[in-house]
């Protein structure tokens, strides 16, 4: 019998609990935190690449040839195709910001401080 394990999604901290063999695009759809992707989870736009949390690796399996050659090396520094990679046990992913999100947060924040 294998356990399900828990997914959690930075920066925003929502978390969902998964069978084993789940994708992470799969995990973050349950979780409704949006990962952008243009392929279709075929490893091809790599729009989906989330960063894991140091010290949480073994909680997916270990990318495939496809995923590596993708990644050119990225891996190496955490980095993970959310289409690709198989959730194995609890793990914590970073999804980066949509450049458009994080530009108008920006932009607010800015207000806030010219407005104090």
């Amino acid at each position: 019998m294998s356990m399900n394990a828990e997914v959690t999604f930075l920066p925003d901290g929502r978390k969902v609990t998964v069978r084993p063999g789940t994708t992470l695009l799969e995990a973050s759809r349950r979780a409704r935190v949006t990962i952008r992707t243009r392929c279709a989870g075929k490893a091809a736009c790599l729009m989906c690449k989330v960063r894991v949390t140091e010290g949480m690796e073994s909680g997916l399996a270990e990318p495939g040839k496809n995923e590596r050659l993708k990644l050119g090396g990225q891996e190496q520094d955490g980095y993970r195709l959310a289409c690709q990679a198989k959730v194995t046990g609890p793990v914590q992913v970073e999804v980066p910001e949509d450049p458009l999100k994080a530009a108008i947060r920006k932009q607010l924040e800015k207000q806030q401080e010219e407005d104090w």
